[in-house]
């Protein structure tokens, strides 16, 4: 990949610098929030190269995979490291629903804290290990000092919240930090303990350290304060008037009303996370990790960040999210590498194995976008490991003591002093979700690259469509013409009918009605699309006469659409029929001129 090249095209395909309210990444996506959403091109994104997916979920998330680290900097390199005040200041917050702008305030509050998080606890889990092992003293000085090392991140959460808080909010965060480091001096700390009275009013003895929500609301009221005081404080003095009032306000009633409401609310929710475990127990586990390929590719598993880190803080440990993500992970690992196995597609096997190897070290999203996804037989072997790894490590009460991504090398994130039996669970548990997975779809995907005795003779392909028949290097496409698709033939039409060229099911008819999939006898898999960017239609011209799983004979009609009424709205009608699983098969094409659904134009025949 030309990461300056992939970077330009994305930023292009966005709407420019000028579009971009906000920027950041995470392990393998770019997430964008953009001032005007209608202006980024999600079908010119998703054919850039390097980008595996692109979803539109309030942001804009370009899934870019392992080396969305290096297109980010040429992006940031490209709008010059920095977004205009005019380009924040407009940010479309408002454009959202409320339950998306909520997600995206959470998601934009917790992503940021995990790499540290993560850091620091891998940092005291490997430290657990040696301890364990014998090669460190766990009394020794040595050890303590690098063990507070990799406490430093939960014990300051409240400091690591304000400053990302801040930053969504667009307020001071230098002075934000300032007022959630008041929580946390040690004399603030021991006055409480002792029984602290403001103004008459005796404050609750809460030990701030490791919270989270205290540090929100009272960052959110700081915002509020920052922005009155800003607005009636005279110029000359503006400098230290608006922070020094801010701070006034802010504190004490943070101390008075926001922390004890922040604190009590963490406790319940915890509390209520405990009682629903205690109570449905193992199943939890095996739902959760069962349901994590569609929280992922949806980015709603981002939703689930908040619980955890407030559970991390509170308890120093996690018992549903991370180990019901051990079993997924691992489960997306296994179901490529069988796809690695099973395919002869070169450009699958190499995709499959890089997406493998990636959802093994905790990185799923290449696996799903690239190949889960792509494939009903693999998902349901991604959701049968997961589940059944699931139950295994919600049965055996698997605990996580680490906020990482959970995989092969963060497997010490399950290492336990007082219960050395959970890191084997988990060991365990990571084993049966990568056989379950790995065998389910090495079975149930040998059909797809094999084809049986009754089904090996030559199928004649007939026109699918009254028309001119054209080069399919002629289309006004690039996917279509260059035939990263599949190879077939194009015809422009003389009538809005589109027939069934051979026998077959129907596998997919897309919710605009303008592509329709068919699976021939033979394997073959069909790709009928109607037009060039119809798929803006929304349907509209597009009527449907098959629904999936329909079994069709050859000269059946399978769509009627608006010719005239398509061309009216200065779309190109060209339809194309391409074999998508070419790999498999060799096509021998007739070129003829005007065609109808009586000529026949192809053959499929094995390869």
């Amino acid at each position: 990949m030309n990461y300056k090249s992939t970077a330009k095209e994305i930023l292009e395909n966005i709407g420019g610098k000028a579009n971009i309210a906000h920027l950041e990444h995470c392990s393998t996506r770019l997430r964008f929030s953009l001032l005007d959403t209608s202006k980024a091109n999600v079908k010119m994104l998703e054919k850039i190269d390097g980008v595996i997916a692109v979803k539109m979920t309030g942001q804009c998330q370009v899934v870019v995979g392992n080396e969305v680290v290096e297109v980010y900097d040429e992006i940031m390199n490209l709008v010059g490291h920095s977004l205009s005040a005019s380009n924040t200041s407009k940010a479309s917050g408002e454009k959202l629903k409320p339950g998306a702008y909520i997600l995206d305030f959470i998601v934009g509050i917790f992503q940021p804290l995990v790499p540290a998080i993560a850091g620091g606890g891998i940092l005291k889990s490997l430290l657990l290990l040696l301890s364990l092992l014998g090669i460190m003293d766990a009394t020794g000085q040595t050890y303590m000092l690098l063990s507070f090392i990799g406490d430093a991140p939960l014990y300051f959460l409240p400091i690591l919240v304000a400053a990302t808080t801040a930053n969504k909010l667009k307020v001071n965060y230098l002075v934000a930090i300032s007022a959630a480091g008041a929580l946390l001096l040690p004399k603030m700390l021991s006055t409480l303990g002792e029984g602290a009275v403001l103004f008459g009013i005796t404050l609750q003895n809460i030990s701030y350290p490791y919270q989270v929500l205290p540090a929100i609301l009272a960052i959110i009221l700081y915002s509020f304060a920052e922005k009155f005081f800003t607005k009636v404080s005279p110029k000359p003095i503006r400098i230290f008037f608006v922070p020094m009032m801010s701070l006034l306000v802010t504190v004490p009633l943070t101390l008075l009303f926001l922390g004890p409401l922040g604190f009590n609310l963490g406790q319940g929710f915890t509390h209520i996370i405990l009682f629903l475990f205690a109570k449905v127990g193992w199943i939890a586990t095996a739902l959760l990790a069962a349901v994590l390929p569609f929280m992922v590719a949806t980015g709603m598993h981002k939703a689930m960040i908040p619980y955890a880190v407030t559970t991390m803080g509170e308890l120093g440990k996690e018992i549903l999210y991370l180990p019901a993500s051990l079993a997924h992970n691992i489960s997306e690992s296994g179901a490529c590498f069988a796809v690695a196995i099973r395919t002869k597609d070169k450009t699958k096997k190499s995709v499959a194995i890089s997406a493998g190897i990636s959802a093994l070290f905790g990185i799923t999203e290449p696996a799903l976008y690239g190949i889960t996804l792509l494939n009903k037989k693999v998902l349901g072997s991604v959701i049968a490991g997961s589940f059944i790894g699931g139950a295994y490590i919600g049965i055996t009460a698997v605990e996580s003591f680490v906020l990482v991504g959970p995989g092969l090398a963060s497997m010490s994130m399950f290492i336990s002093e007082t219960a050395p039996k959970n890191f084997v669970h988990a060991v365990i548990g990571m084993i049966i979700s990568f056989v379950v997975a790995f065998i389910s779809s090495f079975v149930l995907g040998k059909e797809e690259d094999t084809v049986s005795a009754k089904t090996i003779e030559d199928v004649l392909f007939n026109s699918p469509i009254i028309g001119q028949m054209i080069s399919l290097s002629k289309v006004n496409d690039d996917i279509f013409s260059s035939k990263v698709v599949g190879d077939g033939i194009a015809v422009m039409p003389h009538k809005g009918e589109l027939y069934a060229p051979l026998d077959g099911r129907i596998e997919t008819v897309l919710d605009t009605q303008h592509a329709i999939g068919l699976k021939a006898d033979n394997g073959a898999e069909i790709l009928f699309h109607v037009g060039i960017d119809t798929v803006r239609l929304k349907g509209q011209y597009f009527e449907s006469k098959v629904k999936v799983g329909d079994r069709v004979k050859k000269g059946d009609l399978l769509l009627k659409f608006d010719l005239e009424k398509i061309k009216e709205a200065g779309f190109d009608p060209v339809t194309i029929a391409v074999v998508t699983n070419q790999e498999v098969y060799k096509l021998d094409i007739k070129s003829k001129d005007t065609v109808n659904p009586t000529d026949h134009i192809m053959t499929i025949a094995l390869a």
